[in-house]
């Protein structure tokens, strides 16, 4: 169970940073202000599938005046959000050539759930995925491991999870899980090799 930001999906294509670095200059809306009428006012309940994502960020761009439709505004999030950490996806291969089933499970919206398989082309790279808009729940929640389990049909102790959010791999523990903390320039093959042999 391999989460996505932070570990195989980090930052802009170009150079890894932040994909808001160039929100300002490129779409004119300083990510603090967006932040303050989207992502904190209203990202929690897209993520867990109680809010469309588009009427909720319009409503955010409005409050901010912006002259940025909801849907040039996600176009260019979701492509500056997108680059594939290619040592973690070679990893993913190997796991699979072994016959370890990689899935990821990922705090999303189904909009970006879509995009990553289907237009960055995770989708043919693991066997599944479980996000939170799906689940109804997002990481830490112990509704996420739950529904992780009854979705993919394995128990607890078949699960390891992969996550840069201590938080989350503190849950997965007390789940019953095995779980690892991740670390920038970790090595995926050395992490299941340690928890597998």
């Amino acid at each position: 169970m391999l989460d996505v930001d932070g570990v195989l999906v980090f930052g802009r294509p170009r150079d890894g940073k932040h994909w808001m670095v160039g929100l300002k200059d490129d779409l004119g809306i300083v990510p603090r202000d967006i932040s303050r009428t989207f992502f904190r006012a209203e990202w929690n309940r897209v993520f867990e599938g109680g809010m469309d994502l588009f009427p909720a960020l319009q409503r955010g761009l409005d409050e901010l005046e912006a002259d940025v439709h909801a849907d040039n505004f996600v176009s260019y999030w979701f492509e500056m959000s997108s680059r594939i950490v290619e040592p973690v996806l070679a990893d993913v291969r190997k796991a699979r050539e072994r016959g370890i089933p990689v899935y990821l499970a990922t705090n999303q919206c189904h909009e970006r759930a879509d995009y990553l398989l289907n237009s960055v082309g995770l989708g043919d790279e693991i066997d599944g995925i479980v996000y939170s808009a799906m689940a109804g729940y997002q990481k830490p929640h112990t509704g996420f491991y739950s529904f992780v389990e009854r979705k993919t049909g394995y128990s607890p102790k078949d699960l390891l999870m992969v996550d840069d959010n201590l938080e989350n791999v503190e849950a997965a523990i007390a789940a019953g899980w095995q779980a690892v903390h991740w670390a920038a320039g970790d090595s995926l093959s050395a992490i299941l090799q340690r928890s597998m042999g």
